[in-house]
């Protein structure tokens, strides 16, 4: 092979490969002593990627209710994209067609400061506890650092609408639900009865109230059938006593709200506390001094009947109770903040009671099916037996369960509904109230097909 030469445009002879420079046999040599001995620079050190900020909005609320001195309007970060509405991927604001709110969007700094008292400022309160809400429990049901995402009832795989909320979606009404059949949450507002000048509450002004009713909604999205008033009494009371955990559980979650409740009683849950006391503001403007529940409570299932907001607070008051035991077992205060303590039982009880209650029966469920599985979790987690004790101790004393020994035996259920039980809904909040959830559906549908039957026959006739 050989290489042709091309100069001034003429071609030279041609030159045989072995002419092409090659490094010579001396060159060599001395690339191998230099790089023998050449001692190695600094090291490069590639940058190391910042991450993005995180596209999250602060926003103000009220971190309980108006009427709450020790913890008042505060400020709350929302790691989300939050867009003009408020909204997100799972939750929109609406106005209510009756009352409008204005949209509000993020300002230069992609946050939602408004001005307490005002339309806007009602936005973004309602849509920022809704959304921690979810947040909260999402962050509870995720194994090992995993997305969960909790769907609501009407979500599947060809469906990812948000739940719309109203916030001035009751004018006049002294309620506030969820609804399936609407998608959405709806808070009422009305006068203060008595007052002079008239003052009006807003229901969405409460953490407790939009708290509990978008409980409503992640339960609903959990076991569908809870709703229905075709259960027993003890199902429908663990609904509404799934909503007034959440007010509690959100408010464990904060640790400023953490850290009020150790000032306000001392690290002792049993003292007066707005823990406890749930929709402070609305309780009030009915003439009630503990809000319109209150979860330190006494209650057995003997004394509660079929009335599921008096079976609730069976319930709820065990839970609290079993919160309060482990929370003094835990505290350390020589070597551990009881505010850091408080925080974490909180978070561990919150997350106790969320799976016990994915872990129950689809319909029909009973307080002593979520003690169980209550027990069983605990003693998967490897807790220390005492809080399997405080489950047993505190379930036992609200006849929930037969007290047994040992610890790792099912519990026997003690009071339980009569099979032929009714729920009585009277007093429950608007959410268990409304039709779709009382059979009325069924009658519908039964008439329906019965009509289907009837135009069925007239068909054969016709065609006979």
């Amino acid at each position: 092979m050989a290489i042709v030469v091309e100069k001034n445009g003429h071609l030279m002879d041609s030159l045989p490969i072995t002419l092409v420079p090659t490094p010579t046999r001396e060159y060599r040599e001395h690339r191998k002593r230099v790089q023998t001995l050449a001692q190695p620079g600094a090291p490069v050190i590639p940058p190391i990627p910042l991450p993005l900020p995180l596209p999250g909005a602060r926003v103000l609320i009220w971190k309980q209710d108006p009427s709450v001195a020790e913890i008042n309007v505060r400020k709350a970060y929302l790691p989300g994209h939050v867009f003009q509405g408020p909204k997100d991927a799972r939750i929109v604001s609406a106005n209510s067609g009756q009352n409008t709110l204005p949209a509000v969007g993020p300002n230069a700094f992609g946050d939602l400061i408004q001005v307490p008292g005002t339309d806007a400022f009602d936005a973004v309160q309602t849509f920022a506890v809704c959304r921690m809400t979810l947040t909260m429990y999402q962050r509870a049901r995720a194994v090992g650092g995993a997305p969960a995402p909790l769907p609501w009832q009407w979500n599947s795989g060809t469906n990812a609408d948000p739940l719309t909320i109203f916030p001035h979606g009751l004018p006049e009404e002294q309620n506030a639900f969820y609804q399936r059949q609407t998608k959405s949450l709806r808070f009422g507002h009305f006068i203060r009865q008595g007052s002079n000048p008239p003052q009006r509450v807003f229901t969405c002004r409460s953490l407790d109230i939009v708290a509990h009713e978008t409980g409503h909604a992640v339960l609903d999205g959990l076991k569908p059938n809870w709703l229905l008033s075709s259960n027993p009494p003890q199902t429908g009371g663990l609904h509404e006593s799934f909503g007034d955990l959440t007010a509690i559980f959100l408010a464990l979650s904060q640790l400023d709200q953490v850290e009020a409740v150790i000032a306000q009683t001392k690290a002792n849950l049993h003292d007066k506390t707005f823990l406890a006391d749930l929709a402070e503001d609305f309780g009030l403007a009915l003439g009630r001094p503990n809000g319109l529940r209150n979860a330190d409570n006494d209650l057995k299932l003997s004394q509660a009947g079929t009335e599921v907001h008096a079976i609730s607070q069976v319930f709820t008051g065990a839970i609290y109770d079993i919160l309060a035991d482990i929370f003094a077992f835990e505290q350390k205060p020589a070597i551990r903040d009881d505010a850091i303590t408080l925080h974490q039982v909180g978070q561990y009880v919150m997350s106790l009671v969320l799976r016990a209650i994915i872990g129950a029966p689809a319909v029909a469920a009973t307080f002593a099916d979520i003690a169980n599985q209550m027990l069983q979790i605990a003693a998967a987690d490897n807790k220390p037996a005492e809080y399997r004790t405080f489950i047993r101790n505190r379930f036992t004393v609200r006849e929930v369960v037969v007290a047994s020994t040992p610890l790792t035996q099912v519990l026997d259920a003690n009071v339980t509904d009569h099979p032929d039980a009714v729920q009585d809904r009277s007093t429950c909040c608007g959410t268990m109230k409304l039709p779709e959830y009382n059979g009325a559906e069924e009658v519908l549908e039964a008439e329906r097909a019965d009509l289907r039957a009837y135009l069925a026959q007239i068909d054969a006739m016709v065609t006979a």
